[in-house]
């Protein structure tokens, strides 16, 4: 499983592996921008452990945050990242955290990746039809696979 944290928008992604990766399911878990910052909260928390009980993740990769600008932005999704990681844990779900550096150098082998890039490599890999829509589950099925790289699982 891959999850790209978030407080408006969560993405994630469930993959396996037999002869090559394969996509079983992604999407997004959404909460409304004038909802109560704390039900918020508890919105990803319920709908997580939902998704975690549907699909039973052996272990699951997250994405480390990033922010220079806003600092209330980060602190906000730092408190969705932080119930995340306790939804994940609650379950006994290992957690490996990568950087977006990590995920776009496994997924493209460039660091600079840009997020068109990054959607075609998924593309690719996972032999997909057309990209993923949203930007945040392909984040997550990028994650769910560096995660599978680096467990050596391929």
């Amino acid at each position: 499983m891959g999850i790209d944290p978030g407080l408006a928008t969560i993405g994630y992604g469930f993959i396996t592996y037999e002869k090559q990766p394969k996509l079983i399911s992604c999407g997004c878990i959404e909460t409304p921008a004038k909802t109560e910052f704390k039900e918020r909260l508890n919105i990803i928390y319920h709908e997580l452990n939902q998704i975690i009980k549907k699909y039973k993740p052996d272990f699951v990769g997250v994405e480390k945050l990033y922010f220079c600008k806003n600092i209330k932005t980060a602190m906000d999704v730092g408190h969705a990242r932080g119930v995340i990681i306790l939804a994940l844990s609650q379950n006994k779900i290992p957690i490996y955290e990568f950087t977006p550096l990590q995920i776009k150098r496994a997924i493209t082998s460039y660091g600079k990746a840009d997020k068109n890039q990054m959607k075609e490599m998924v593309k690719i890999i996972l032999k997909l039809k057309q990209v993923p829509k949203k930007d945040d589950t392909a984040d997550a099925i990028s994650a769910a696979l560096t995660c599978m790289y680096n467990m050596n699982h391929i």
